[in-house]
Order: structure tokens, then C-alpha cells, then sequence
């Protein structure tokens, strides 16, 4: 009998969704920090012993603030901790965000761990290196440029029977060691004047070393921040309002008077929350309470053309020229052709398979919060302004949630939690339902762009003048989130930036404009759904629609879409390696497009994007199966190209971007927030909001380009947003009809299809 053979792409399509949790590091002798203190009650970062302990039998902890959230992260910082020291990898162990341990580093979000992060490990890690080396000086009686180290183990050149261990050099004992320190969060620079490992010479860096925290996910022994659970937990579920802002009228507690267990009733403004001895109670509770709500007075957008109108013309905005150069009005007025077309793109959502869950203990005048936030700092300032703490007075301690891509960088049932464990005096767990994720979540921004260009007949743009309309965060590291606005919390800045990138910034046109218009908001807020940072923000609209226009224009010339491209990219060497790698990998075939029309019903088509995202650059070329009948259109395969400078874990780069391009198919085939004129989101389950499934998935092919002689960029985020592009310019080259707004379902590409006929 053969035994039969499955390919992971074949495995994965017979297969559901598989749950699966982890522990961070090996275990080793007991570590115990001896953190130097600010005045304010914070670590100091100038304190080297602040950001590792060695424990006598080698094995080093180390301190971040940085997070695992599934990327992968965790060893590949871990790996520039073992290559600076010298140490084995599996001597390793990171303590990541608890605030109570670690240095704010800056939240895990927008690719910046790797980028700002690793930097900060690495030279930590370096200056330990040198206080080791000039203990072992003094022991061994050589200079330091006579002394070597290998596994954590210092021996004299040439004699190596002089030779001491890190263990026991310092093991359990304070380093008593000051670094230089400037800047804060993301932005700080530990360490400068240490200088580190020269990279031709890394051995632990560069490998795939397998993730740490995967096993424990396997075997389902890792505890989930769903599976936290704290003596004396009472359950919490909170009450929402068909409106952000709408004020409870009554509340009838006589209406869940039969439901056991039910603690307590609390309002605290326009906040309502039930609390229970079980979650099944609480369940029952806030389902059964009944509230009795004012009418919402604002009426918003509620068909897609009053949101891309509303989004156009509504003032104030807030504008910024990301690029501003030449004198785009005076060439486009002298131009004999001018190419203009406009491209909307959706409200999305984060999508988190589990939705939010979190665990606050409230005593007197301090507070402990369970959760799995992607900024526990960030979340410690929350919670703190809520219940007008002290800062250093609420701890966070980080277990990893289900999902994130930005959803879990403003933290919202932290809140909910602190609220309801205040009220009732004792510890409380708020776990979201289905319902409340996906309509209470913090939407990515709708986007309308327009674009205007013209070309010589060489093919060499002479003009690019692109405008991005959208709305900017209500939600952000300095906005209160959702429960804080119910409490009467007011913003004090204008919401974050949904972007500037992927908007043709990195082509090469002598007069070239990009302008970025974001409406500018107040509250009661005006503007449509609360939104936040979803996973490469503002950039799938904006390179969906800066690529589709750069394929229309070869399209009308007649010119290869590739080679029109590098016509474009003139001394970007980056650029055009990336896209060529991406071309080579496909096998792309030199024509124009579209495709030479098929006869049977199902047409095939190949597209190309490129973009560039925090200097990181990705290519991707899709191939499509569009059913001329259904206008159903089947991604047959992606071949992707990655260049994100030096890479730390080749495999986890590339669970990395794979998970980035499949992430950004989904949403530019699947993903759609529908919403009615109240703010009432109508897409509240998997059904009303689809997302790809295994029996979808591409065949997918990656290069990765891997650049020694720079430093390590971002990865999480820039693959997410080619595919878009790629998908709607391979559906053009098959049936020769043009997508303009996503995501593209089988009615938008008949439309197109009607339209073009």
C-alpha cells in the first residue's frame, strides 16, 4: 500500500483552522532582575542590569517591551541577543511586556521591531559584551584584545586553558554599568558609542533558527490570554449603544432578575456593563438587559457613493504633500495627453479569529491588567487616564491574543475591564462576542484616490499628481478609545495619520506630486466608524491604485507592464531588482496587456505591482482564472520578491510575508465593512464578512533578497500591499476590464466586464 504524499498547500485545503499556543523561552535557573529606578518609578534604559540578567549557570534574560503577536519576532530579536553575546541561542530567554520588567521600547506595530527594535536589543546586548570582556581582563590577566568568547565561555588567544564562563563572571550579580541613552520609545538610541558585531561575521543571525514559541502552540500548552485565568475572576460583558455617544435613557434591572449569578448593574456616563460569577451569565445578562437609548442626532454616509462624496468634499481637512516636486499644474496644462482616473477603496476590518479578551484587578489605587495588547505601555497610559492613576501605578502583563495586525494596539476591553473591575471591587474578565468584534472594532479608513499623469512616447513619465481623501484615526496612542469616550474622555490631538506611502512615491518623474488630504475631526465625531491602524495603513488603497494606473497607462502604449515599470524606476537599484526577481520568478512573458481574448469561458491573466514600504521593497506578480459567465475570478498563483535589507530569520521572514500576501488577497477579494446611515455596522459575522479560506489559497512563490551590508527593515506589513494591485491588473490582462473600487466580487468584475463591452 502507498502511503500518500501531500504538499502543505494540498494539506492546508483539506484542513479547518487549527488553535494553537506557546511559552516564550526555555526554562533555566531563576533569574532575578535588579532594576535601577527613574524618580518616576520606571526602569531606567541607562541601567545596563535594566535590560538583562545572567543567572550562574550562563543562561541570559532578557527584557522588551517588544511583544510576540504571532510574526515571529520574539527569536528573531532573541537571535541578536545570542550573536552579540556569544551565547548559545537556546541559552536565551526573553521576558517581553510586562511594564513592570521592561523599558517602553515602543509598541509592536508598524514594522518598526525588527527596524527600531533590534537595534536596541543588539547594542544592550553588545555593551554587556564589553563589561563581560573587561571582568575576564582582570581574571585572566590578558587585554582585552587577546581574549575570545565562544558559547558564553572567555578564553586567552592561544591559551585555552585561561578561560572563565559568563556564569561565573557576574552570575546573579549586577553589571553596575551605565549606558548611554537617548531618545525614547521607538526613537531611542542605547548604546552608540558600543560598537557591534561586524555582520559578514554573524553566526546566529541569518539562520532560520525555528521559532521558540511554536511548539508550545502545537502541543496546545500555551496559555492564550483567552486561557488567563485569576483567583476570585468575575466575568464582565459590556452594553453597547447603537451609536458611539448615545445616551442611555433607562436601564430596567428588573429585566435580568431571573438570570443567576448576576452581580452587578454598572453605569459609569454612557457606559454600561453587567457583571457576573460566570461568563455564561454575563453572556445572558447583557443580552437580556434592557437599556433604553437616545435617538442618535447625527446621521453619516450609508451607501458607498454619499461615503466616497462624503469623503471628497467634507471640510476642514488636514493636508500634507508627501512628495512636492516640479510644477505638476504647468506640465499636466502642456501636456498633449493627460491619463486621470479615480479608485475607491473599503472600510476593512482586523478580523481578529478571537475576538478580544482582557483581565483588569483594580485595588484602592492601583491596577494589574491581563492582556494582549501590542503596546503595553500604550495601554498602561490608557488605563491609567480612565481611572486617574498614576501611570506607574497600573502594571500590564502581556499574553498573547488571537490576532492582531493593529487591532491590538489600542487596547479596548482593557478598558472595559478596569471600568467593571473597579465598580465591583474584585478582579473581572471582559471577553468580547462576535458580534461586539466585528462592529465595535476600529475599522481601517476608506479611501478615494484620484490620480493624474502624463508620459513622453519613450514610456518616461513627465508627471505624476496623486491625491489620497480619507479620514484619520479616532482611535491612536493619544485618543481615548471606546469606553473612555463613554466616561466623558475627550481627544486632545486631531487622530493619527492613515498614511502617505505606496502612492508612486518611488518612481522617478521629474514633476511629481503627492497630496494626502485626511478629514479633520471632532466629537461628537462626524466622520463614519471609529477607525484605527489596519496592517500596512492607507497603503493597499493607495498602491492599488498608484499600480492599477501606472498598468492602464502601459496598456494604452502598448508597452510591457514590467518594462514600463523600469522605465520608470531610473537609478532605484532596489526597485528594480525587486521587481525584476518578482518577474523572473513568474516567468513573465514580455507583451502588453490585456491578454489575447480566449474562446471558452474562462480567461487567464498575469499582473504586476511594486511598492515600497519604510524602504522595504515587494514585488508581486498574480495569476487569475476569471469565469466570463460568473465574473468568480481564482488567484491561481502569487510569485512574491522581498527586500528588507539584512535578514535576521530567513524562515520567519518568510512565514512573514507569506502571511502578508495572503492577508492582502483576502482583502482585495473578500473584505467589506457594510454600515447604515447610523454608524450601525450590518457586517457582524464570518458570513456578512468573508475572508479567504484554505481552499483558496494560491500556489505562492517568494525571493527573498537579502542585503548584508544594511540593516534590518520592517517585514511586517509591506507585503500586504501588492496583491490588490497585482490581482486587479492580472484580471484586466485576462478579460480587459478595468477595477477600480475593491474588493473585487464577482458583481463588481461583471460590471467591469458590461462596462468595457
Amino acid at each position: 500500500m502507498k502511503t500518500p504524499v501531500l504538499t502543505r498547500r494540498q494539506f492546508l485545503k483539506t484542513t479547518g483552522a487549527l488553535v494553537v499556543s506557546f511559552n516564550l523561552m526555555p526554562s533555566a535557573q531563576k533569574a532575578f532582575a535588579q532594576f535601577a529606578k527613574l524618580p518616576s518609578g520606571d526602569i531606567d534604559p541607562t541601567s545596563l542590569d535594566s535590560w538583562l540578567v545572567i543567572t550562574p549557570d550562563g543562561y541570559v534574560t532578557f527584557y522588551t517591551s517588544k511583544v510576540e503577536i504571532g510574526t515571529g519576532v520574539i527569536t528573531a530579536l532573541a537571535q541578536f541577543v545570542a550573536e552579540e553575546l556569544d551565547v548559545p541561542f537556546d541559552k536565551i530567554k526573553m521576558d517581553a511586556g510586562d511594564t513592570n520588567k521592561t523599558i517602553e521600547q515602543g509598541g509592536t506595530t508598524a514594522s518598526r521591531t525588527i527596524l527600531r527594535g533590534g537595534p536596541q536589543v543588539r547594542q544592550a546586548a553588545a555593551a554587556a559584551r564589553l563589561e563581560l570582556l573587561k571582568l575576564a581582563s582582570t581574571q585572566l590577566g590578558a587585554p582585552l584584545d587577546k581574549l575570545t568568547v565562544n558559547d558564553g565561555v572567555v578564553s586567552v588567544i592561544g591559551d585555552a586553558t585561561k578561560r572563565v564562563t559568563y556564569g561565573q563572571l557576574i552570575g546573579g550579580k549586577k553589571f553596575n554599568a551605565k549606558l548611554s541613552v537617548k531618545g525614547t520609545g521607538w526613537d531611542m538610541v542605547v548604546a552608540p558609542e558600543v560598537k557591534p558585531k561586524n555582520p559578514k561575521d554573524y553566526k546566529i543571525v541569518g539562520k532560520s533558527i525555528p521559532r521558540v514559541e511554536i511548539p508550545r502552540k502545537v502541543t496546545g500548552e500555551h496559555d492564550y490570554m483567552h486561557d488567563v485565568r485569576i483567583p476570585g475572576m468575575l466575568h464582565g460583558r459590556v452594553v453597547r449603544p447603537p451609536m458611539i455617544n448615545t445616551e442611555p435613557v433607562t436601564i430596567d434591572q428588573d429585566s435580568i432578575k431571573g438570570i443567576p449569578g448576576v452581580v452587578m448593574i454598572v453605569r459609569e456616563g454612557k457606559f454600561v456593563g453587567v457583571v457576573a460569577k460566570s461568563e455564561w451569565s454575563a453572556l445572558k445578562a447583557a443580552h437580556a438587559l434592557e437599556v433604553t437609548w437616545a435617538k442618535p442626532t447625527s446621521k453619516v454616509p450609508g451607501t458607498p457613493d454619499e461615503l466616497f462624496t462624503f469623503l471628497k468634499n467634507t471640510k476642514p481637512v488636514r493636508s500634507a504633500k508627501a512628495v512636492d516636486k516640479g510644477n505638476t499644474a504647468t506640465a499636466l496644462a502642456q501636456s498633449k495627453k493627460v491619463y486621470q482616473a479615480s479608485y475607491r477603496w473599503p472600510f476593512q476590518m482586523h478580523g481578529m479569529i478571537g475576538p478580544s479578551c482582557a483581565i483588569a484587578e483594580v485595588k484602592g489605587k492601583t491596577a494589574t491588567i491581563w492582556s494582549g495588547c501590542q503596546g503595553p505601555f500604550r495601554t498602561r497610559g490608557r488605563i491609567a487616564e480612565i481611572l486617574g492613576f498614576k501611570e506607574q501605578d497600573v502594571r500590564i502583563i502581556y499574553h498573547e491574543a488571537s490576532g492582531s495586525y493593529g487591532r491590538l494596539s489600542a487596547d479596548d476591553r482593557a478598558e472595559d475591564a478596569a471600568l467593571l473591575s473597579r465598580a465591583v471591587g474584585a478582579p473581572v474578565r471582559v471577553q468580547w462576542s462576535r458580534q461586539d468584534e466585528h462592529g465595535w472594532e476600529p475599522k481601517g479608513p476608506a479611501q478615494l484616490d484620484e490620480v493624474k499623469a502624463a508620459v513622453e512616447a519613450d514610456g518616461k513619465l513627465t508627471v505624476w499628481d496623486f491625491t489620497d481623501y480619507s479620514q484619520p484615526w479616532t482611535v491612536s496612542g493619544s485618543t481615548p478609545l471606546l469606553a473612555s469616550l463613554q466616561v466623558g474622555l475627550r481627544p486632545n490631538n486631531p487622530g493619527g495619520n492613515n498614511g502617505t506611502q505606496a502612492s508612486g512615491d518611488f518612481y522617478t518623474v521629474p514633476n511629481h506630486l503627492i497630496t494626502i488630504h485626511q478629514i479633520d475631526w471632532h466629537f461628537p465625531e462626524p466622520i463614519p466608524l471609529r477607525t484605527s491602524n489596519l496592517r500596512a495603513p492607507g497603503d493597499v488603497a493607495r498602491c492599488f491604485a498608484s499600480e492599477c494606473f501606472i498598468d492602464e497607462i502601459a496598456a494604452d502604449l502598448k508597452i510591457d507592464p514590467v518594462e514600463f515599470r523600469l522605465k520608470n524606476l531610473t537609478g532605484n537599484k532596489r526597485g528594480i531588482e525587486a521587481l525584476q526577481a518578482a518577474a523572473d520568478k513568474a516567468g513573465w512573458q514580455k507583451r502588453p496587456s490585456p491578454a489575447p481574448a480566449s474562446n471558452g469561458n474562462v480567461a487567464k491573466g498575469r499582473g504586476v505591482a511594486l511598492t515600497n514600504l519604510s524602504n522595504t521593497y515587494v514585488a508581486v506578480v498574480a495569476e487569475v482564472e476569471v469565469n466570463k459567465t460568473t465574473g468568480q475570478v481564482a488567484v491561481k498563483k502569487m510569485a512574491c520578491s522581498h527586500d528588507c535589507g539584512l535578514i535576521v530569520n530567513p524562515d520567519g521572514l518568510k512565514n512573514q510575508v507569506e502571511g502578508n500576501v495572503i492577508q492582502g488577497m483576502s482583502r482585495a477579494m473578500y473584505e467589506e465593512v457594510l454600515f447604515d446611515s447610523t454608524s450601525a455596522v450590518t457586517s457582524l459575522d464570518w458570513s456578512s464578512y468573508p475572508i479567504m479560506r484554505f481552499p483558496d489559497m494560491p500556489e505562492l512563490e517568494l525571493v527573498l533578497i537579502d542585503r548584508r551590508e544594511m540593516d534590518p527593515l520592517g517585514a511586517g506589513e509591506a507585503a500586504t500591499s501588492p496583491p490588490a494591485a497585482a490581482i486587479a491588473n492580472a484580471i484586466f490582462d485576462a478579460v480587459g476590464a478595468r477595477l477600480r473600487e475593491g474588493p473585487f466580487t464577482p458583481k463588481r468584475v461583471l460590471a467591469a466586464m458590461q462596462k468595457k463591452a
